[in-house]
């Protein structure tokens, strides 16, 4: 290329000729050195900052990405102590370690405690209800934070693991399931944090062992006895107006406990009878509407009386049903089942003794279809179908009255 045709071309950027810095620095050059970059060697520079003041960085590879570190004020290191740390990071970063990581970790690693907080303030917004956020940190207070709370959660190895988990794996066989994934959720937290490199609940497997817990299903009724169920707890003089109200009305539309007893006055049509349940409150996280048979709305009329916030069955407080009451309620009345059980209850009836299609039964009971090309094509909730299905099992549980 001629001289006229680089006239004007910018210069290309190329690496300094010649060998790299090598304690290039002087005491002297670091009082009055200019603003700027002045570099030493091993990645270390001195950086002098327009309104004079001294520091100590440092570029270096790690892992395949270039960073910088902090290395602190030249007035509280010097340069020798500057260029130790340089050439102790140089060193690891070519091992394939990251002392950028170590330094954080070094800075300020939060206790086990505050970064299963952490988790917990993050993932919460996700979950279906506080109720989950508080079960889930409840059971690390209560079996991991006597052991590990106070400790910083870069210290956390798989004995401390071991010894939380091994008490309760076999006795408490679904709590240890989950408490361990909780603790791996902690620890993998940290590890996305950089205050540690692995996560100690992958290595405990083996040593733990497999669980011989049984699987058991929650107790139902044999479709049959649903209705002496319900007239027993209707007639009771013991629960409270707002639990019986509730529990009928959640046999009724096979919902589940939370939905029923949080539901409020702003979901329900009275008019035309259907109760809209929020995506935010759905296990699915989609909208369900569900049928009423003219039973619940009955229901609805009654629970009018109860009280004029917004939950449709209100204790005397002004609270909703707790969810311990229902199952409460069911065991002091001699009724073998839980809240849940009546959904099971239900299916069996509608598989044994109706015609109805499967598909309209999954859909009353808010199930999602498995099958992601299946679901792609079934945009219909089917509701109509369905609210000939839930009378029918209104006119079956309440001896014809739908």
């Amino acid at each position: 290329m001629d001289t006229v045709s680089r006239i004007g071309a910018k210069p290309r950027r190329t690496k300094p000729r010649g060998r790299h810095p090598d304690k290039a620095l002087s005491a002297a050059f670091i009082r009055s050195a200019p603003p700027g970059r002045h570099a030493d060697g091993n990645g270390l520079f001195l950086y002098v900052k327009s309104e004079g003041t001294r520091s100590w960085i440092q570029r270096l590879v790690i892992r395949g990405r270039r960073r910088e570190l902090g290395l602190g004020a030249v007035s509280l290191v010097s340069l020798a102590e500057a260029r130790d740390v340089a050439l102790a990071n140089r060193k690891l970063a070519r091992s394939g370690g990251d002392p950028l990581a170590d330094k954080r970790r070094a800075e300020g690693v939060p206790t086990f405690a505050e970064a299963a907080r952490n988790v917990v303030e993050q993932k919460q917004g996700g979950w279906r209800g506080k109720y989950h956020a508080h079960n889930w940190l409840r059971s690390l207070e209560r079996y991991a934070f006597p052991r590990i709370g106070k400790r910083p959660v870069s210290e956390v190895n798989s004995a401390d693991v071991l010894e939380i988990l091994a008490p309760i794996w076999h006795s408490k066989a679904e709590t240890a399931r989950a408490v361990r994934q909780r603790l791996r959720t902690v620890l993998e937290w940290a590890v996305a944090m950089e205050w540690r490199s692995d996560n100690p609940c992958d290595r405990i497997g083996p040593v733990l062992g497999p669980q011989g817990d049984i699987v058991r299903h929650m107790q139902a009724l044999p479709h049959g006895e649903v209705a002496a169920a319900v007239e027993t707890v209707r007639t009771s003089g013991s629960a409270a107006p707002a639990v019986r109200l509730a529990f009928e009305f959640l046999v009724l539309t096979a919902g589940r406990s939370a939905e029923v007893r949080l539901a409020t006055w702003d979901e329900m049509d009275v008019a035309g009878r259907v109760w809209t349940i929020a995506a935010e409150r759905m296990k699915a996280k989609r909208e369900h509407r569900v049928p009423l048979c003219r039973r619940a709305v009955g229901i609805l009329d009654a629970a009018r009386t109860l009280g004029d916030g917004d939950l449709v069955f209100p204790m005397r407080s002004g609270r909703p049903v707790a969810a311990s009451t229902l199952p409460k309620m069911l065991h002091l009345h001699g009724i073998a089942a839980v809240a849940h059980g009546f959904r099971s209850s239900f299916r069996d009836w509608a598989a044994e003794r109706t015609d109805h299609p499967r598909e309209v039964i999954e859909a009353a009971l808010a199930h999602v279809v498995p099958n992601k090309v299946e679901a792609a094509y079934a945009r219909s909730d089917l509701f109509e179908r369905r609210r000939l299905l839930m009378d029918d099992w209104a006119a079956y549980v309440n001896g014809g009255w739908r």
